[in-house]
């Protein structure tokens, strides 16, 4: 069994394979502060690369067993297959080897409390709006976060040894290695088909994840989500419920929108307590995330006053309805949404801040989400006036031949959406370039490289200021 304690120093050099991660590189930064040799290897270089480097790590873009040197322990992200020849190495030559959730799990109790927020969708968000609250609290948390968050800098911030706040994501069964003080649940739905049988699997996945959770801890749970309501009766964990539609702890009253699209909205405390806020980042979804962040920050002992006033000032991640600039006066924004669900959401959001057209240009993730739920993409974009689909991103996956981006769009005209594959992201450029108009909201959209595009149209034309 593996045990990591961050003091005894029992594993003095450890590698990376894989360390421009967004979570490998903020483990690989917390190991580099608490005196660890480092080193790591990516296939390409990127900031968080950089950083680390100017941190001190020894890091090697591309894959090589050369790259194994007197190291102690390797730990290796799932984006690696088993036959990457770094691990081989590692394996020949008796080196202990860990993936990098398990190391995860490890770390987290290192901290007197450790905070895991998981969930089909909101992570990032809801995560980063708790650290912005806690930040602001002159709590000095140590945090970890799957996007980039300009209020600590970046993916990662070095705090004391009281909190650790961490993204949990589900994929491959990883949120059973956590074993957090306070789990937040936002939201489960079908995703990560490649690996999960069904919705039963992702459901019974979370149920075993709560059993986890000791007494003496807390479980966040949205009692308006059908499925994270089934986790209630298999817990121990002390159950602090959020909503709008549904009797909870946390609940939105009054919700109403600004002319950008910000929910405004009476907060309810435990069904008697109420306080106004108005947030900084639009959509009803986060509102809920919201509601998880208003629920961990109170059973810190953090003032409610604190904790609104903190969270009003949240402005937002990268990448989550991003607002990157402004082209001949059209709006750029760019989105992660990549599950049917998120791009609802985004959309929705979106066209309460504008009566003007919204050109979305969506970029599939992954052949097997898009084969999968292709029926529920296919209903997912009715506010968008024109959609735009270059060619799948195939991130971890090979092209089989069973799916393309001409499958969606063909979905997308029979259910009446006014949609159009363009392959390259140069041609869908110069499409925006001759069609787009003054006022009108171009939305890039998916979690590969799609961002390119809108970061290629300001670079095309002078940039407004913001």
């Amino acid at each position: 069994m593996f045990v990591f304690s961050i003091d005894d120093h029992k594993y003095k050099y450890i590698h990376f394979i894989g360390i421009g991660g967004i979570s490998m590189s903020g483990l690989a930064e917390i190991l580099i502060n608490e005196g660890y040799k480092v080193s790591g290897s990516d296939m390409n270089d990127s900031l968080a690369v950089e950083r680390l480097k100017s941190l001190g790590a020894e890091t090697y873009i591309g894959h090589s067993k050369e790259n194994i040197k007197d190291v102690d322990l390797v730990i290796y992200t799932d984006a690696i297959s088993q036959d990457n020849e770094e691990l081989l190495e590692a394996k020949k030559r008796g080196i202990e080897t860990i993936d990098r959730a398990t190391f995860l799990g490890e770390i987290m109790k290192n901290y007197k409390n450790s905070i895991a927020v998981s969930g089909t969708h909101g992570k990032t968000t809801t995560t980063s709006m708790i650290a912005t609250i806690l930040d602001n609290a002159s709590l000095n948390p140590t945090i970890l976060l799957g996007g980039y968050l300009d209020e600590i800098g970046g993916n990662v911030k070095i705090g004391n040894r009281e909190i650790l706040l961490t993204e949990a994501c589900e994929y491959k069964g990883n949120i059973l290695k956590f074993h957090p003080n306070t789990a937040v649940i936002l939201n489960i739905e079908e995703d990560h088909l490649d690996y999960f049988k069904d919705i039963n699997h992702i459901v019974d996945t979370f149920i075993q994840y709560s059993k986890n959770i000791d007494e003496q801890g807390n479980l966040v749970i949205n009692v308006d989500d059908e499925n994270a309501c089934k986790i209630i009766e298999n817990t121990r964990a002390n159950v602090i419920t959020i909503g709008i539609n549904n009797k909870a702890d946390f609940t939105a009253e009054n919700i109403s929108f600004t002319t950008d699209g910000y929910p405004r909205f009476m907060l309810r405390v435990n069904l008697s307590a109420i306080y106004p806020v108005t947030l900084k980042v639009m959509g009803v979804h986060n509102i809920y995330n919201a509601l998880a962040s208003i629920a961990v920050a109170d059973s810190l002992g953090i003032p409610m006053e604190t904790i609104i006033r903190n969270l009003e000032n949240f402005k937002g991640t990268h990448r989550r309805l991003e607002l990157k600039g402004y082209l001949n006066g059209i709006k750029i924004i760019d989105d992660y949404a990549h599950h049917p669900t998120e791009i609802k959401a985004s959309l929705k959001a979106l066209r309460r801040s504008t009566k003007n057209k919204i050109w979305c240009i969506f970029q599939p993730h992954t052949y097997t989400r898009t084969k999968m739920l292709l029926n529920s993409f296919a209903t997912s974009f009715g506010e968008a006036d024109k959609v735009i689909i270059p060619d799948i991103y195939a991130a971890r996956e090979k092209d089989n031949g069973l799916i393309h981006s001409t499958h969606l769009v063909e979905a997308l005209i029979k259910n009446g959406v006014d949609a159009e594959y363009i392959s390259s992201f140069e041609n869908i450029e110069k499409y925006i370039l001759d069609h787009a108009k003054k006022g009108d909201i171009v939305v890039t959209m998916g979690a590969g490289n799609v961002n390119t595009i809108g970061e290629q149209l300001l670079k095309s034309n002078e940039k407004e200021a913001i």
